[in-house]
C-alpha cells in the first residue's frame, strides 16, 4: 500500500509539473487579443490542484514510511519527468538521460525490496 501511495505521490507531482509547463507554453505561444490568461490560469489552476492533492498524498506517507525510505523513493519523480517531457514537449532524451534513469530506477527498487 505505501509503494503505491510513493508511486501516486510521485504521478501526480508529475502531472503538476507538467501544468505548470503547459501554462508556461500557452502564455509564451498564444496572442494576447485570444484569451492567453485564461488558458494559462486553467493550467496554473490545475497545476496547484494535483500538487496539492500530491503533499496530501505525501503527508500519508509520511505516516507510513520512515521519512529514508520514502524521500529517496521519490527520486522516481525525475525518471517521470523526463519520460513525459520527452513524449509531452518533444524534449531530447539523450543516452546520458537514460542511464540516468536507469540508475534511478535500479535504485527505487533496491530501496523497495527493504519494505
Amino acid at each position: 500500500m505505501s509503494l503505491l501511495l510513493v508511486l501516486l505521490v510521485c504521478v501526480l507531482t508529475c502531472c503538476g509539473q507538467l501544468c505548470q509547463k503547459q501554462a508556461v507554453e500557452c502564455w509564451r505561444s498564444v496572442a494576447p487579443s485570444t484569451g492567453k490568461t485564461k488558458k494559462t490560469v486553467v493550467w496554473l489552476v490545475l497545476a496547484v490542484l494535483t500538487l496539492g492533492l500530491a503533499l496530501l498524498c505525501w503527508l500519508w506517507v509520511l505516516q507510513l514510511l520512515p521519512v529514508g525510505v520514502a524521500y529517496p523513493m521519490l527520486s522516481f519523480n525525475f525518471v517521470l519527468m523526463a519520460l513525459a517531457a520527452h513524449y509531452f514537449f518533444h524534449e531530447p532524451l539523450s543516452r546520458r538521460h537514460v542511464y540516468g534513469i536507469a540508475c534511478i530506477v535500479f535504485g527505487v527498487i533496491l530501496l523497495g525490496a527493504s519494505l
